[in-house]
């Protein structure tokens, strides 16, 4: 018999960690964490989410097995997605030369680093959602196959079960977990949309459809109509990030409005094209490049926050509105921006105790806890603050919340 190697291939700073795994070991007898099993969402091949460590905050890891040849080309892929700052899994390594104890060949592995506060659909879905639940969760996965189609990128899989789902304020965020199948183009055709979202429909649908049939899907939802919203969905996206629009001449703010249209769907106008159309001689107002992401580059700009794109908006909204309140004149927006983050965020965080910080991602908690601040005035007529919004928020709403990406015993 040939002996082989051990070969990893990934990033630097992981390898080590990740030579700790056992790897002598079909990844079916891996010791799984049971708090981890029930954040892995369903695959045709044989997954594990598994710690660094066994200190329960070490960084949690996903490891799929598969071919090498595919191991390799998802590695690289998510490399290229991760390079352009799409909303995907990060790659970490290829395990290759893999044997057990007798000598005999396993399967290679890829590893992934997974995503915090992210939950597979399946536990979404089965849990209590709500109509808008459903409805945020189809706008995030039509959102998500617009960002890649933007970037060039067919996905040639897209579904529910290759998509981890994360709180974005009062929606969802979606990402991209298995790339096995996707490709870069230059620029997609339509027809290589098209075909995406043939995919998208049909794996949608029968996911929704073995959900229902195992009686845990939400009441009254039909996966069809649900599956056929998520790519409604994506053509209007699509149409105002690419479609031109006629504009009236004498109106002085509708180019304003225009791009302020396309800042409120989250993206940033790199570059537009503004003509008179010759049959009208309306303002034809056609983007041209327009980048994913602009409340959360603003405020990671002005404060250094790193965020989900709904989540930025809102905690935008509020540094807006405490602006508007201060006016200290002579302030420009990056003192006023600091000023905000070390008087009304940092403090409204601490008020939390340390021991149930973990249990909602600190932009996620400030925007709940604003929410909690605008149904208790609204409920008592009058504005009851942000440190009483906090505290009854701590007491009465955190302790039944648990998003997932962190282990937390119950208070």
């Amino acid at each position: 018999m040939v002996s082989m190697a051990l070969r990893i291939t990934g990033l630097g700073e992981e390898i080590a960690a990740v030579t700790g795994l056992p790897w002598h070991l079909s990844l079916e007898e891996w010791p799984e964490d049971p708090a981890l099993a029930e954040k892995r969402g369903i695959s045709r091949h044989v997954v594990r989410l598994v710690r660094a460590t066994k200190d329960p905050d070490s960084q949690v890891y996903a490891v799929k097995e598969t071919v090498s040849e595919f191991a390799n080309r998802e590695y690289k892929i998510l490399r290229e997605l991760t390079h352009v700052h799409a909303p995907c899994v990060e790659q970490i390594a290829v395990v290759e030369g893999r044997t057990d104890e007798n000598g005999e060949e396993l399967p290679c592995a890829i590893v992934t680093r997974f995503l915090p506060y992210s939950l597979p659909y399946r536990i979404l879905l089965s849990g209590s959602v709500t109509a808008h639940d459903i409805t945020t969760m189809a706008s995030a996965l039509a959102l998500l196959i617009v960002r890649l189609h933007l970037l060039g990128f067919w996905w040639g899989d897209c579904s529910l079960s290759n998509t981890l789902f994360r709180r974005d304020a009062e929606g969802f965020a979606a990402y991209l977990v298995d790339a096995e199948t996707g490709e870069f183009q230059k620029t997609l055709s339509d027809g290589q949309r098209e075909h995406d979202l043939d995919i998208a429909m049909f794996n949608v649908a029968a996911e929704l459809e073995d959900l229902s049939l195992s009686g845990v899907l939400y009441p009254g939802m039909d996966p069809v109509r649900a599956a056929e919203a998520v790519i409604r969905r994506y053509r209007r996206i699509w149409a105002a990030l690419k479609e031109r629009q006629l504009l009236d001449p004498k109106d002085r703010h509708a180019v304003e409005r225009a791009m302020r249209a396309l800042h409120d769907l989250g993206f940033a106008v790199e570059e537009v094209s503004i003509t008179i159309d010759g049959d009208t001689q309306m303002l034809s107002f056609q983007p041209k490049l327009v980048a994913a992401g602009y409340h959360t580059a603003r405020l990671r700009e002005l404060m250094g926050l790193d965020t989900e794109e709904l989540q930025a908006k809102r905690l935008l909204a509020s540094f807006d509105r405490y602006c508007a309140r201060e006016e200290k004149l002579g302030a420009s927006v990056t003192e006023m921006a600091k000023t905000w983050f070390l008087e009304v965020f940092e403090p409204t965080i601490s008020r939390v105790p340390e021991a149930m910080r973990g249990r909602v991602e600190h932009a996620q908690m400030f925007h709940e806890i604003l929410e909690n601040r605008w149904y208790l005035s609204e409920q008592r007529g009058v504005d009851v603050g942000l440190e009483f919004a906090t505290d009854n928020y701590v007491t009465e709403i955190l302790p039944y919340r648990r998003d997932s990406g962190v282990d937390v015993e119950a208070q």
